[in-house]
């Protein structure tokens, strides 16, 4: 019989002797080190841009001064928060800002699911990446771009389609300055600017499909449209709860840079809201103190959202975000 080498004969010695958790951290930072190291731009970029900004939130319960500075300026309590509920805008501010924020739920994710089957439908490959690149472009483009091909066909009396009314006798449209279209407006943009990245987002969940299901639902003589009802939307639920969430945490947003940008003083009764208040009274008159509070009301709303969503989700079935 062979007999065990020394080495062999201290094994169960060392596995006896218990390892810190300090060690047994510093011993899988090492063995993980570049995974930290390609982890830590991304890490950086949330502790710059998303935790340390949160030192500021005492604003929200000061009258801040320029010149006093954050810790010197007085503390005035929920004095900023009364302001808010006190102004006589504020019921219009939230109507507005609910309402473009339900009407992107209902109608824009609905848009990105249904060209994601179409896509996932086609055979031909060429064909396929065409009109992905197609739809996935306006993604690119700033909302600056955006209005600016906007107003080009729609500003009154000189863009190019109001022209083409006006010259065939059709009568004269308003679109950029009427209230009754201009949340229309915001939703149709918006989903022409962002189907294409949406439907990416459900390609790539439709790509994680088992291929082997729809070879057994051929062999049961199920149609593509079984095969889409029992399989593929069945594939992608997971995806578009996670996603609803995202929007329902961020009901209080309804698109900032959007609506600041096709807002005018005309359609101000349909589309200000929260955020171009928050612009407004901030940044051009100055005052920090109220729009800081105005800012920590809607996170907490916002969070308060997001826990009811991932425990609603989890009943109906779902996974949640945790």
């Amino acid at each position: 019989m062979q007999a065990n080498s020394p080495a062999k004969e201290l094994n169960p010695r060392l596995q006896a002797v218990p390892r810190s958790k300090m060690a047994l951290a510093i011993a899988a930072l090492v063995r993980y080190r570049w995974l930290y190291i390609l982890m830590a731009p991304g890490v950086l970029y949330y502790l710059v841009y998303h935790y340390m900004p949160m030192f500021g939130l005492v604003v929200a319960f000061k009258e801040y001064n320029l010149m006093k500075g954050v810790w010197s300026s007085p503390w005035v309590g929920l004095d900023n928060f009364k302001e808010i509920f006190s102004t006589p805008e504020f019921g219009v501010l939230m109507k507005n800002t609910l309402l473009l924020s339900l009407y992107r739920i209902l109608f824009n994710m609905l848009p990105d699911v249904v060209l994601a089957l179409m896509l996932n439908e086609i055979r031909v490959r060429w064909f396929k990446r065409v009109v992905q690149t197609i739809t996935y472009g306006p993604h690119f483009l700033s909302w600056i771009i955006v209005y600016g091909l906007v107003f080009s066909f729609f500003a009154p009396g000189s863009g190019l389609v109001t022209t083409f009314v006006r010259d065939m006798g059709w009568g004269s449209i308003d679109v950029l300055t009427n209230s009754d279209v201009f949340r229309p407006m915001l939703l149709v943009t918006d989903i022409w600017k962002n189907t294409g990245f949406g439907a990416i987002i459900y390609m790539a969940a439709l790509a994680t499909i088992n291929h082997e299901l729809y070879e057994a639902a051929v062999v049961d003589g199920a149609g593509r449209w079984r095969q889409m009802w029992h399989i593929t939307l069945p594939g992608i639920r997971e995806v578009f709860i996670l996603l609803l969430i995202f929007r329902i945490g961020h009901i209080l947003d309804a698109g900032f840079e959007q609506v600041y940008i096709f807002l005018n003083a005309r359609v101000y009764d349909v589309g200000d809201i929260l955020d171009t208040w928050i612009f407004r009274r901030g940044i051009e008159q100055l005052d920090f103190s109220v729009p800081a509070a105005m800012g920590v009301f809607k996170s907490v709303i916002g969070l308060i959202l997001v826990i009811g969503a991932n425990r609603l989700a989890k009943k109906l079935g779902g996974s949640g975000i945790w």
